[in-house]
């Protein structure tokens, strides 16, 4: 299976994508296409939200999984696509491992825990093996992840974007009819400063913004019950969100069991479906869900 999903990869090995001369003669350098890719749906998906965060650290794939499971709750069909070629998260985070089998129709069938089928590069290859590929390869291997896996019809689809704002968003943006983008953020200055640019790429991409997530945005005391914001004022968030013109739609707070859960491989709103955390999360699958039509 792996040897037919990956045989054009290692093809790429063997071509000359630099136009590099092989026998002294000069090289030739191709022809730029006029726009942009062509925009298109993945098959049998209602609805694609992209969770994203441009800087790494901040709880992005936690989110993504809780929101996913958060839809799957509420009696949709939900599926989540781990777009992280390099650091996959999602198949620790739903407990899964084992290689997809192969529909009729050569597509790669999704695995699936607790009512939500996923897709991800860490189904494909070993948990300790490095993805040491360089930028055609992973193009590649992104394209076939967005549109050659057979979800048989989702209500929604969950896309879990790696940090960054380079080729793996770039190509995404491009080439999926996206329904909205979350951003992720800490209430630090440095986690706001690059959700800022997350949030500039997605307004020069024409892709709407559901809102910001602020997580771990604050210790609430187990005993006292008084809240203790750690990494930063949540006066800072929500200044971020007024320049930036974007909607609140929730903040998860600090909590170790939220950790803990997910290195379990179950989720808190699986977990502790009744507990605080789990309703943050529900609540904000719920106004995402209402932005964009589900």
């Amino acid at each position: 299976m792996k040897q037919r999903l990956f045989s054009s990869l290692r093809s790429l090995q063997h071509e000359n994508p630099l136009g590099l001369p092989r026998s002294g003669a000069p090289p030739t350098v191709p022809r730029m296409q006029r726009g942009l890719p062509q925009q298109r749906s993945i098959r049998d998906v209602r609805k694609v939200i992209a969770v994203s965060s441009a800087k790494g650290g901040v709880g992005k794939s936690t989110i993504a999984v809780n929101l996913a499971l958060s839809f799957a709750r509420s009696g949709h069909r939900t599926g989540i696509l781990d777009t992280d070629i390099f650091g996959p998260s999602i198949p620790t985070l739903l407990n899964l491992s084992g290689e997809p089998r192969l529909s009729s129709n050569n597509q790669l069938i999704p695995l699936s825990n607790y009512g939500v089928k996923s897709m991800s590069m860490g189904y494909l290859i070993p948990e300790a093996s490095p993805v040491a590929w360089r930028g055609l390869m992973v193009m590649k291997a992104l394209q076939q992840l967005l549109h050659e896996v057979d979800w048989g019809g989702l209500d929604v689809l969950v896309l879990d974007l790696p940090p960054g704002t380079g080729d793996v968003q770039l190509t995404i943006t491009q080439q999926v009819k996206l329904d909205g983008a979350i951003i992720i953020s800490t209430p630090q200055d440095l986690a706001l400063k690059d959700a800022i640019k997350g949030v500039a790429l997605f307004n020069k991409v024409s892709v709407p913004l559901l809102g910001l997530v602020s997580n771990m945005s604050a210790f609430i005391c187990p005993t006292c019950s008084t809240s203790h914001p750690i990494f930063g004022s949540p006066a800072h968030i929500a200044k971020m969100c007024e320049d930036q013109k974007l909607r609140l739609l929730g903040e998860i707070p600090l909590h170790p069991s939220i950790c803990v859960d997910a290195d379990r491989g179950k989720p808190t709103v699986v977990a502790e479906p009744d507990s605080l955390r789990a309703k943050a999360f529900e609540s904000i699958a719920k106004t995402a869900g209402e932005l964009v039509g589900l």
